[in-house]
């Protein structure tokens, strides 16, 4: 067996290892149903064992409080409900996708995005590419099952391989899940989660969802350059010439009148939106800001930046569809928002289990328990600054491979490292900015992705026997790369002490 042939049984091996184990877990839902019980007996458990903490700051003692009690049953009995509703991201991203909906229903941002890659220079085809992937998490699964096909269609109309145009997009919606110019769903679903975790150090506690802007933003440029790096010097010399075979080309079509003009009506209701988006918060005395302090940071504009994300996707989705004519009554609109609602399903029984968790686990002090007695361990080791934050990194691309889902992933970690970090002196919203690197540079590769089988799919479509690891092995570039140039971002980031995000430091 040739050396060649020993390297590719052996990662045929370890790819087959990670489908096992990952298809081996059970569903999210019941993992956090599976946790809550398993909180719920530890807290007995570290409630026998006397163990107890001093809470830094205060100094008060703190202990563990047992959940099996009639008072823990009483609780928990009582609370359930309250623990589903109350839980800090559910209502942040139903209200978002409320308004994502409407401009995705009437068909603004799939048509947008046509646009966009449509009129790409072909010189600038892979960066235009890339750039797009990322920028289309803003409206979450459409890059998936949009823009990837079609960056494979415009490559081979380009007499590129439709292949090299399949990876570009896909490295930019998954690999750069985190990174974009504006805040998407996912922005306030983890500052929600992250704010639930520093409260079980600091009671009252803010995370706004735009915390990890700056460094999002600024990240937006440096994965859609590597991925364009990648693409033209890495992936695509590799791939054999492509010869067309006359597949589909409907998505290559030019833009209708009604398209654009419905894209003229949008630019106009986004300019007006825009223009009084500034008009509240350039002016000192803006009418966004705080009225009494005249503060930014902490001011209606960064509260109710939720509120802002859903008007601004239903203004350009209704003013898209009136122009388009893809919107004719109102009742269309309600359909839209309908439509979005539909895809929140599997997610709402996910939120209800992750809320008990989450609330059992700050109920019975496990959480501070644990953070001071990790951070003592993280002390004693000597690891801090940014190798600590990039082994952090490092635990949740690993811990990708597992398991694909951000929000669910970061219900589990965040309790246990946002505090556990705080006592060692880093921003919760630093802790954030970690998770978002190390989970979307694993995306890519990651069999457990949710969208994993249906980018198989499209790569068989021009290369009929690809499959797991024929993936795998196309997109492990683009995921060291991320990984290493994403992390120096942050390291640099914290060496020179510059702010994440609005209010975050």
């Amino acid at each position: 067996m040739s050396t060649r042939d020993a390297e590719v049984g052996r990662s045929g091996r370890i790819l087959r290892w990670i489908e096992r184990v990952g298809n081996g877990l059970p569903h999210p839902a019941t993992l956090f149903l599976c946790l809550a019980v398993l909180v719920v007996v530890a807290s007995e458990l570290a409630v026998r064992s006397g163990v107890e903490v001093a809470r830094p700051g205060t100094g008060e003692i703190v202990r563990p409080v047992s959940l099996m009690t009639i008072d823990g049953l009483h609780r928990i009995l009582t609370s359930l409900v309250t623990n589903f509703t109350g839980f800090a991201p559910l209502g942040t991203v139903l209200v978002a996708l409320l308004g994502i909906g409407i401009a995705e229903s009437s068909g603004f941002i799939g048509t947008s995005m046509r646009l966009f890659v449509l009129k790409a220079p072909r010189n600038l085809l892979t960066l235009v590419v890339v750039f797009a992937g990322v920028m289309s998490n803003t409206a979450s699964e459409i890059g998936y099952v949009l823009l990837v096909p079609l960056a494979a269609l415009i490559f081979a109309a380009a007499g590129r391989h439709p292949i090299a145009g399949l990876a570009a997009a896909f490295a930019g919606v998954s690999g750069g899940y985190s990174a974009n110019l504006f805040l998407g769903t996912i922005d306030p679903l983890l500052a929600g989660l992250t704010q639930e975790a520093a409260r079980i150090l600091e009671p009252g506690r803010l995370v706004n969802p735009a915390c990890n802007y700056y460094f999002m933003a600024v990240s937006t440029f440096l994965i859609t350059g590597v991925g364009w790096l990648i693409t033209d010097r890495f992936v695509e010399p590799k791939l054999p010439p492509w010869k067309d075979s006359g597949g589909d080309d409907s998505a290559l079509r030019p833009l209708s009148a009604e398209e654009r003009r419905g894209l003229l009506y949008a630019g106009v209701a986004g300019a007006v939106f825009t223009a009084l988006i500034v008009w509240g918060t350039v002016p000192s005395d803006g009418y966004l800001r705080d009225p009494k302090t005249g503060d930014l940071l902490h001011s209606p504009f960064l509260s109710g930046i939720v509120a802002l994300i859903f008007a601004a996707g239903a203004l350009l989705g209704i003013a898209y569809g009136v122009g388009a004519r893809t919107i004719r009554s109102d009742a269309a609109v309600m359909k839209g928002m309908a439509k979005s609602m539909e895809t929140l399903a599997s997610y709402l029984v996910l939120v209800f289990f992750a809320a008990q968790f989450v609330a059992f686990f700050n109920w019975t002090n496990l959480g501070l328990v644990v953070a001071v007695k990790g951070a003592s361990v993280l002390q004693a080791s000597g690891l801090s600054g940014v190798p600590l934050m990039i082994g952090f990194i490092l635990l949740t691309a690993f811990l990708n491979l597992f398991m694909g889902s951000a929000s669910a992933k970061w219900a589990i970690m965040a309790p246990i490292f946002v505090p556990m970090f705080q006592i060692l002196g880093y921003a919760p919203e630093l802790t954030q900015a970690a998770y978002r690197v190390g989970d979307s540079c694993t995306n890519i590769v990651s069999p457990m992705m949710s969208y994993f089988a249906l980018i198989i799919a499209f790569f068989q479509r021009y290369q009929k026997e690809a499959g797991i690891g024929t993936l795998i092995a196309t997109m492990l570039p683009y995921s060291i790369a991320f990984l290493i140039t994403w992390s120096a971002l942050l390291g640099a980031w914290m060496a020179f002490g510059l702010p994440l995000g609005p209010g975050a430091s």
